[in-house]
């Protein structure tokens, strides 16, 4: 799905920043997304360094928090601060979100399994948040940018089984409540579907849809702008297993 036309380098930043502000959402295939992030993040971060990264997709926590009784998604979760730059892990906390952002399992808080240090510190994590941290920046007059920003990092996979829903969004179309999101493709094994659609604020205008298909396909939201949501999952073969891993960062003003 890789767009010929796409830029490289620096100039790859101002194109995913165009778009953003264009129309409040970004695509980047996997070639230019790990572009993207040497770019902006660590340039020693490379794609051996991804491998071990995904590997953690492997232990995550079920999420025992989903009200409408499903039990396939796992997940792990982590916050961190952004200050000047620096990056600081914050002591673990609960995520939450109101009934306004989230009518299904909004309203309490949820407790999930933490990142492990390791991946909590991986220049390919690390990489990913200063990315994510200068769409939200730039996305903002100089005069509203806040001292810090408050970082969440999400770990998901969803897996799908024969005769089972396996929802991505089980809230269904929905925002975050912060101010950015960056969605990551980690891996796809024997699924199909699971295409993401961006609506505008009236819930019913069509903006764009894509499919995160290969490790590090990236989509970039303004949460304030636009909707986003991602179809159900369902394994090609149903006799085999069948998952679909993602990592989110939300920024928001601390």
């Amino acid at each position: 799905m890789s767009d010929k036309s796409l830029p490289t380098g620096a100039s790859l930043a101002s194109y995913a920043l165009e778009k953003l502000r264009e129309q409040s959402f970004a695509f980047l295939p996997s070639k230019e997304a790990h572009l993207l992030y040497q770019n902006l993040g660590l340039q020693n971060f490379s794609l051996k360094d991804w491998e071990q990264f995904a590997e953690s997709w492997n232990d995550l926590g079920l999420d025992r928090y989903m009200a409408d009784g499903g039990r396939y998604r796992k997940r792990r979760h982590a916050t961190y601060s952004v200050t000047d730059g620096i990056i600081k892990r914050k002591k673990h906390q609960p995520h939450y979100q109101s009934r306004d952002y989230n009518l299904l399992n909004g309203g309490i808080e949820r407790w999930f399994s933490p990142i492990k240090e390791d991946i909590g510190q991986h220049p390919a994590l690390l990489s990913i948040i200063q990315t994510a941290t200068y769409f939200a920046e730039s996305l903002i007059s100089e005069i509203h940018k806040p001292k810090s920003w408050h970082s969440e990092i999400h770990q998901f996979r969803i897996e799908a089984a024969k005769g089972q829903q396996a929802k991505p969004t089980p809230e269904g179309m929905h925002r975050d409540g912060v101010d950015l999101v960056l969605v990551i493709m980690i891996h796809r094994e024997n699924i199909k579907e699971g295409i993401t659609t961006i609506h505008a604020l009236d819930r019913k205008t069509l903006l764009g849809s894509f499919t995160l298909a290969a490790p590090l396909d990236t989509a970039i939201v303004n949460d304030h702008k636009v909707y986003h949501g991602v179809t159900n999952v369902e394994p090609e073969d149903p006799d085999k297993p069948a998952y679909r891993d993602v990592l989110v960062v939300t920024l928001r003003h601390e």
